[in-house]
């Protein structure tokens, strides 16, 4: 089998750099990439069949990378990390061409893990889920409008009836 190639988009520079050496010791040819803009540069130069990407990108969506990198492999194995997750974007995320979503904190096991898992689901996934809280329901709507405007703070802040400021505070809050 030949070196399986993997592209980080990570704009945290230690992670990517944490996650690289992780990968590289499980025998990955890496190359690690902090700007989408030097996407397709990086695709060139490798030609990765598994690609990790995280979905915040400093001002940027990591869903973008993902249409991309779809568009230019399909069978490329494209795994979503985020700090920010939301039934919204993990949907939006498997449309545009990834193979799993992942919420950090994830370690390079989990990842792997993904990586193998492919599209494949699990159906002896217990279908029992406690009752979604208002917070989680007020979380997944703001991200929902947000994923539909494009990642447009302000438009989506004007969908939801709210003061720009006030979503963005809303956004640089962590939700557990």
């Amino acid at each position: 089998m030949s070196e399986r190639r993997l592209l980080i988009v990570e704009d945290d520079e230690v992670f990517a750099r944490t996650l690289a050496r992780s990968f590289e010791r499980r025998g990955y040819q890496v190359r690690a990439i902090t700007d989408p803009d030097d996407l397709d540069a990086a695709v060139d130069a490798l030609q990765p069949d598994h690609a990790v990407v995280d979905l915040r990108l400093g001002n940027a969506s990591g869903l973008t990378c993902v249409a991309r990198l779809h568009a230019r492999d399909a069978q490329m194995r494209i795994v979503v990390l985020t700090g920010f997750a939301s039934i919204a974007t993990a949907v939006e995320a498997v449309k545009l061409g990834a193979t799993n979503y992942l919420s950090k904190p994830a370690n390079s096991d989990d990842i792997e893990a993904a990586f193998q898992a492919g599209g494949e689901g699990d159906a002896s996934v217990e279908l029992v889920a406690p009752p979604t809280s208002l917070r989680t329901l007020e979380w997944e709507h703001i991200h929902q409008t947000l994923a539909d405007c494009g990642f447009n703070v302000s438009e989506a802040a004007r969908r939801l009836g709210m003061h720009r400021r006030t979503l963005a505070r809303k956004l640089g809050k962590r939700h557990l």
